[in-house]
């Protein structure tokens, strides 16, 4: 069931450098919302808190309104299902087992764990698959057993640092548009890391614009295109000024106060 995400005012210090500057976004059920930044920035930290593996200096976090920062949350009971960067599927396991070993580790029978990846598979793109190891499937269909491996989990939110990175540019589309598919049959709560701009306009709802560290929010755009969005939208002029806002953001960071007229 989707939940809403609230942080608030999160910062993190690692030694005496500060990485996330009282940082504050909002993520509300069934939204799909899209972290950008500069490279080193802090977003990965951020999903570290929320997942548990970073302990911040300040701020709060909350999903449906309890909080999950100060409290003892084991990791596997957090309400986030995080995708990294690479598929991090096992070599030496076909890929049905893939598929269920996030709910194997929190103790679901692997008999249980198959019966509720399997109708999962067809729309996933991996049916007739089961058994295949992962060095048998393509770079997209890699992507999409390990974005199945965390929906199955069933959490409240899905954390998605940068999944299609690593992959060729035509193939990164294809799974850009397929994901917003799925994405659109399901409404999950998304909080998604991406470089890529045209990414981000495409997928999201929401876009936040993330400084150079230390990391705060310098700015944030709706992204108001209907859905289902296709590729077309591409060279909308819509999409074109939307990719220029953000892209502005990035570079120039908000726009300034203009100065008061002086008299000569």
């Amino acid at each position: 069931m989707s939940q809403g995400v609230d942080v608030q005012e999160l910062s993190v210090h690692f030694d005496d450098r500060l990485i996330l500057d009282r940082l504050s976004l909002r993520v509300d059920p069934g939204q799909f919302i899209t972290l950008i930044g500069p490279s080193g920035s802090g977003k990965s930290t951020l999903f570290g808190v929320l997942t548990g593996t970073v302990a911040p200096t300040a701020g709060q976090v909350t999903v449906a309104g309890e909080p999950i920062v100060g409290r003892q949350v084991d990791r596997m009971r957090r309400p986030f299902a995080y995708m990294p960067q690479q598929d991090a599927l096992m070599p030496w396991r076909r890929l049905l087992d893939n598929l269920t070993l996030g709910l194997e580790m929190q103790g679901v029978r692997r008999r249980a764990a198959r019966d509720r990846v399997r109708p999962l598979l067809a729309p996933f793109g991996l049916a007739g698959f089961e058994r295949a190891y992962p060095w048998e499937l393509s770079g997209g269909m890699r992507q999409r057993a390990a974005l199945l491996r965390t929906i199955v989990q069933q959490r409240a939110v899905l954390l998605l640092d940068e999944p299609f990175g690593a992959l060729d540019a035509l193939t990164r589309l294809e799974m850009q548009q397929w994901l917003e598919r799925v994405w659109d049959d399901h409404r999950w709560t998304v909080l998604l890391i991406t470089h890529d701009i045209r990414e981000a306009v495409l997928l999201s709802d929401q876009v936040f614009v993330l400084s150079a560290r230390p990391a705060r929010v310098i700015g944030s755009v709706a992204i108001d295109l209907p859905r289902p969005r296709s590729l077309d939208m591409l060279a909308d002029p819509q999409f074109v000024a939307l990719e220029s806002r953000l892209l502005s953001l990035l570079r120039d960071g908000p726009p300034t106060a203009e100065p008061a007229n002086r008299s000569r």
